[in-house]
């Protein structure tokens, strides 16, 4: 039973920077598919990066050329480095994974297993 534990989030100015990272409890994430997505105050949670399954990476619109996702298979590390910070950024951020594949857009398809959550605060 896979489990996610996010880090890295926290309190940064406007044009700050911040790199969440995601430890995954398994033997590797190369078999996952895996993703980051974050939910606003009094919005819905959304995708924000995910790659694909021919390894694309793919990102929300509003968050392209500012954030950039990598995951390191060795140590079983996701991570999200975020620059150039707006208050629009300002939520709480999950990474999540699932074995399996799915025919839906990495930005809007369902994981299985979902970590607690890191809280980002810009201001």
């Amino acid at each position: 039973h896979v489990q996610l534990v996010e880090s890295g989030g926290g309190l940064v100015q406007v044009g700050g920077s911040l790199r969440l990272s995601c430890v995954a409890s398994v033997d590797t994430i190369g078999r996952y598919c895996m993703g980051w997505s974050r939910q606003a105050p009094g919005r819905e949670r959304e995708g924000v990066a995910a790659p694909d399954q021919e390894g694309r990476t793919n990102y929300a619109d509003f968050v392209k050329g500012r954030f950039t996702i990598s995951r390191d298979n060795n140590t079983n590390i996701l991570y999200l480095q975020m620059d150039r910070l707006i208050p629009e950024d300002t939520g709480v951020y999950y990474c999540a994974a699932d074995m399996r594949p799915s025919m839906l857009p990495p930005l809007v398809r369902a994981y299985s297993v979902w970590g607690q959550g890191t809280q980002v605060t810009v201001s």
